[in-house]
């Protein structure tokens, strides 16, 4: 079978040969071991030998609402995320957001977190690819994840985290650089969301993911 382009590239920066050995994933489960048969500038193949039914995902489905940041912050939020097993992110335009871009250049940005994601799930060798979102507002992500539990973490919450109670799916909401607004936060504690204490300090709106998926998969997840 021939190889994505980007597989090409990595394939060559690794300096790997005919004949070395490949592991293989397309996303939806399980893996691939196979053997590098040809490698030439622009084109790869590999011969598959066998799959095997391996699995790295979490026991709790975790949909994360991460308000957008500038720069290379959401990419970093994106990366880490994945590789603490998130199941969906939804990139949300919420009312501290400072990027405004038009529908065309919002494509570009889901495509290229969407490639983040699939670049850190090679890293950490998950074999499912997180859904990656289009960017929505916070009214339209609350709804796609309308019927789950949901948590927010702050510095005022009245829950610990060891509150948490085992379940198979949960959402929860991360703010951009500004933070959430006073009403964003009551939005989601009127849904019956929990406020879950974060320690007393500020985090980053790329720290604060990471801090929250390691939270949830320490307690109710499988870091623990």
């Amino acid at each position: 079978m021939d190889l994505p382009d980007s597989a090409v590239r990595h394939l060559q920066a690794r300096r790997l040969r005919s004949g070395d050995g490949l592991v293989l994933f397309d996303g939806t489960g399980g893996e691939y071991t196979a053997t590098l048969v040809d490698l030439q500038r622009r084109r790869a193949q590999a011969r598959i030998d066998a799959h095997t039914p391996r699995e790295a995902e979490a026991p709790v489905a975790v949909t994360v609402l991460q308000g957008i940041s500038k720069g290379e912050r959401m990419d970093y939020a994106m990366q880490k995320a994945t590789e603490l097993g998130v199941a969906r992110i939804i990139p949300v335009i919420s009312e501290r957001c400072v990027v405004r871009l038009d529908s065309e250049r919002w494509a570009k940005k889901q495509r290229h977190w969407q490639a983040v994601a699939i670049a850190a799930c090679e890293q950490c060798g998950r074999n499912r690819i997180p859904s990656i979102d289009s960017p929505c507002s916070l009214e339209t992500g609350l709804a796609e994840v309308d019927g789950l539990p949901g948590v927010i973490f702050d510095t005022e919450g009245d829950r610990a985290a060891r509150d948490l109670k085992p379940t198979e799916q949960l959402a929860t909401l991360i703010g951009p650089e500004g933070g959430l607004a006073p009403e964003e936060i009551q939005r989601v504690a009127d849904l019956g969301w929990q406020r879950i204490r974060l320690g007393p300090r500020i985090l980053r709106s790329d720290t604060a993911p990471v801090a929250a998926l390691a939270v949830i998969q320490t307690v109710i997840g499988d870091l623990g």
